[in-house]
């Protein structure tokens, strides 16, 4: 029985490792992409891509990802996405707009001076943001970032109001059987990740102690 209900948790582990492991991905590039346009000098197309960033976070995951899935179908007659593809697409899109914040905040916070001053030096603005910028601007977002990543761990769970078969929903489909020691196994595996998480982060903040 150990042995059963082993396999049916990775089978369930592997799925969340995935989901994880592209939202990252693709959220990452789109979250600086998203920045930018939030930060445009173009007035239409800044408003417009802070309202989409709004309404990504003013609205629950859950939501989402009901919307992406049954969406389609319900307003467009449109097939069904496969369920686990439904819940990529709504994970990068809602964790991009909240990545997109953390890098505007991140590149914002950087002092002005700094790049006027290698303007006078007679550097690039693509070398400013490559040399000067972007260093400092990848210490700042460590922590929120750190914060994120944990916290897109614990949400994958909520994948399974479309039925994708997480480490949760395997260890709760024993509840029927009369056990319930095997959600202890799921919550052991959300603190080992995210306490590796925690010190991965802990160990790259030293390292970007370059800047004081």
């Amino acid at each position: 029985m150990l042995l059963s209900v082993s396999l049916t948790l990775l089978e369930g582990l592997v799925v969340t490792l995935q989901l994880f492991a592209l939202t990252l991905l693709f959220a990452l590039p789109l979250g600086l992409i998203i920045s930018f346009g939030s930060m445009s000098r173009c007035t239409p197309l800044r408003a417009v891509v802070r309202t989409i960033v709004w309404v990504i976070r003013g609205t629950p995951l859950m939501l989402q990802i009901l919307v992406v899935f049954y969406g389609p179908g319900l307003m467009f007659d449109l097939p069904l996405l496969p369920r686990f593809t439904a819940a990529v697409v709504t994970f990068v899109i809602n964790y991009a707009c909240y990545f997109s914040e953390i890098f505007r905040g991140g590149i914002q916070g950087v002092p002005l001076g700094q790049q006027e001053a290698g303007l006078v030096l007679g550097m690039t603005k693509r070398q400013i943001f490559f040399k000067v910028t972007l260093l400092q601007v990848i210490k700042r977002i460590v922590p929120p970032m750190g914060n994120e990543f944990i916290t897109l761990v614990k949400d994958t769970a909520l994948v399974r109001t479309i039925s994708v078969y997480e480490i949760i929903w395997m260890g709760e489909s024993y509840i029927k059987k009369g056990m319930i020691w095997p959600l202890f196994y799921t919550a052991v595996f959300y603190l080992v990740v995210n306490g590796i998480l925690t010190l991965l982060f802990g160990w790259f903040e030293k390292k970007l102690d370059y800047f004081k």
